[in-house]
């Protein structure tokens, strides 16, 4: 009787130990990458501008003008991950770039890029330079 009593007080034992070291190792896990890995993420400051992509007018012309403009950047790789996700919004022909870049180049070079395609007098930027964190 008491062996048994014994046996089920060590199986307790055991598993309140292999619950403690799998909440140690879970939390472990979840301090260690501290946030490091995390996306950017832009979409508090896209959700505060008044047009958006989905407001884009559904013209073939236009269309056609914002993903060469987004292939042409996307090409890019010198570029940070926050200019290859600016918002391009093309509407009869004009170009809205919106969003945050990492530099003065990098809002430069986007611009140059929308210019490139649309042409100079056709594009608006409101690109930001986004603090380093």
């Amino acid at each position: 009787m008491k062996q048994k009593r014994r046996t089920k007080e060590i199986r307790g034992l055991l598993s309140l130990l292999a619950a403690f070291v799998l909440c140690t190792g879970l939390a472990g896990a979840l301090q260690s990458t501290g946030g490091q890995n995390t996306a950017p993420d832009n979409t508090k400051t896209n959700r505060s501008r008044s047009q958006g992509a989905d407001q884009q007018r559904e013209l073939a012309s236009d269309r056609v003008m914002t993903q060469q403009i987004r292939k042409s950047i996307m090409a890019d790789k010198t570029l940070s991950s926050y200019a290859h996700n600016v918002k391009v919004i093309t509407q009869n022909g004009h170009v809205t770039l919106a969003g945050p870049v990492r530099s003065e180049e990098e809002k430069s070079m986007v611009a140059a890029k929308a210019a490139e395609l649309a042409g100079a007098t056709n594009v608006t930027n409101q690109l930001e330079v986004a603090p380093a964190k």
